[in-house]
């Protein structure tokens, strides 16, 4: 996916395990307009009536839809990458104000960071391309320079408008102050493990509720795609096109039906089923995260003089299951200052994080980092690369608390999840069986089991909309048939399926030269495939 930011953000765990630096949010007040009804506003995400030409606003947020941008370098100092790249690129940064609850315009606001790659085609313009790169919670607002790039001449026909979401990334921020930076976790080889993961989780879901309690329940993708609206009015735009991957897709699919109307072409890379979007998003993939990972297993066994994980597919999955279970002792990797102690639930999600993407730049990383994991668990002396070290210190310290913060407090805000711990301990043990790497896992507990139930009930989709979607049969973040199941309930969407790969996000990144045509024909031309399509993975 490849800028080296954006392609680590979309291959990882939770459909993304992206880190931003930030502070907890400072929350301004803003001058109070007219106020409009909580009814009046969804009453027109509805459809209720009829759309104005110009897509107006609901009552009191006028204002927000008015406001003048003040756009500006993106770069914040001499070591802001991303800001760097996006000048390179031509990009121009602004804060989109919105309020923090929709219904509530004259109470408190917060800022939506965006960028803009103006098109340079100003006569065939088609306007805003909205992007979303998933997580929940991944930063968005780098990603314009990778898409620019992507979509080729069609570029220059798009104003490309990164994003990041309420309380991600340039936005007004949101951080819980955990100790860890992600809640995804196994559940561990046993009973004593998972009692562990119950403690971890209600120890996080209340210190989000102590550090942030009031805006919580606006932490969410309605919100989110209520932010997008505001977005739409701020550019002077009657419809957005939007550009969504893994989660962005979610989002994406939400703003079609809170929105009607106000959308031109949608691609949504790497489908979820709606009706799957839960705080326990994992579940249900266990079995595209076991080939995926078999998979990486064969590659890795053509390379054992390289990796000295064995020889057959068979004697590299022994070699994991044997570190799985070493690793409920505790294992201690690399040497100080960079030393780790991991456990049999960070392991798995280790070897999670490493599958979603099956080029050989990153089946070699992850042959690497279990190569380190298999010396640990023989007792053997261990070093880290640089990049291993950084992606330990991300994941099970809280040096990237924000990301995991957001993430876990949309997943909770979208959707109710199980509160009872049993149940969770019941659908391991079932799992445990057929998938004993990933049923633990993916079936794990989190924060979502001891938060407050959400203020809105989630997105129903009972409209239409002319999506062109992408999905990979192999995908074990997003699994196809998820993709499959957004196609059938969107019935005018066509579906491009590539064939053969374990990867998570297509478009632009996998360098697949028959889905980036196909996806750029329909966004330069506006229409959609007469049919279904398929594509076939490139050897490499």
């Amino acid at each position: 996916m490849t800028s080296t930011s954006a392609a680590a953000r979309r291959t990882s765990v939770g459909l993304a395990l992206a880190a931003c630096f930030t502070a907890t949010p400072a929350l301004a007040s803003a001058a109070t307009p007219a106020l409009a009804s909580a009814a009046t506003t969804r009453a027109v995400e509805r459809g209720a009536g009829t759309i104005a030409p110009a897509a107006a606003p609901a009552a009191g947020l006028g204002r927000f839809h008015d406001q003048r941008l003040d756009w500006r370098s993106c770069v914040l100092g001499p070591g802001d990458e991303t800001g760097h790249a996006l000048a390179k690129a031509g990009a121009r940064c602004a804060d989109v104000t919105v309020p923090l609850d929709h219904s509530d315009p004259g109470g408190r606001t917060i800022t939506v960071a965006i960028s803009r790659i103006k098109a340079t085609d100003t006569r065939h313009r088609v306007g805003p391309l909205l992007l979303n790169g998933g997580g929940p919670g991944g930063t968005s607002l780098g990603d314009a320079p990778d898409i620019h790039k992507a979509m080729k001449d069609v570029a220059a026909r798009y104003d490309i408008i990164g994003v990041d979401p309420r309380f991600v990334g340039r936005s007004t921020p949101l951080d819980c102050a955990w100790p860890v930076s992600s809640a995804i976790f196994s559940a561990g080889v046993g009973r004593a493990g998972f009692d562990r993961q119950v403690a971890l989780h209600k120890d996080l879901a209340a210190k989000c509720r102590t550090t942030n309690k009031s805006v919580l329940p606006f932490v969410t993708t309605r919100d989110t795609a209520r932010d997008m609206d505001v977005i739409r009015g701020a550019l002077g735009e009657r419809k957005i096109s939007y550009l969504g991957y893994s989660y962005g897709t979610y989002l994406g699919t939400v703003y079609t039906q809170m929105f009607p109307g106000r959308y031109d072409r949608v691609v949504l890379d790497g489908a979820l089923d709606p009706r799957r979007y839960t705080p326990r998003l994992l579940r249900g993939t266990e079995a595209e995260n076991d080939q995926a990972l078999s998979d990486w297993a064969r590659w890795a066994a053509r390379r054992h003089d390289t990796y000295g994980l064995g020889r057959t597919r068979a004697q590299v999955l022994a070699a994991v299951d044997r570190t799985i279970a070493a690793s409920a002792r505790g294992l201690t990797v690399g040497t100080a200052p960079d030393a780790f102690r991991l456990d049999d639930t960070t392991v798995p999600t280790l070897l999670a994080m490493g599958i979603a993407d099956d080029t050989d730049d990153a089946r070699a990383t992850l042959g690497e980092q279990v190569s380190v994991l298999v010396r640990a668990a023989e007792g053997r002396p261990t070093r880290l690369s640089p990049e291993f070290a950084e992606a330990l210190r991300g994941y099970i310290t809280g040096k990237e608390s924000h990301y995991g913060s957001v993430q876990t407090a949309i997943l909770c805000g979208d959707a109710a999840a199980p509160r009872d711990p049993e149940r969770y301990w019941r659908d391991i043990q079932r799992s445990r069986a057929a998938h004993p790497v990933m049923g633990p896992l993916a079936n794990n507990i989190n924060p979502c089991a001891f938060w407050d139930p959400p203020r809105e009930e989630p997105t129903q989709v009972r409209r239409d909309a002319p999506a062109l979607l992408v999905g990979a049969t192999g995908d074990p973040r997003s699994d196809y048939q998820g993709t499959v199941a957004l196609h059938g309930m969107l019935p005018s969407s066509k579906l491009i399926t590539l064939k053969g790969a374990n990867r998570h996000g297509i478009y632009g990144y996998y360098g697949n030269a028959c889905v980036d045509a196909r996806v750029n024909a329909y966004l330069d031309s506006g229409k959609l495939p007469g049919k279904d399509l398929t594509c076939v993975k490139e050897d490499g």
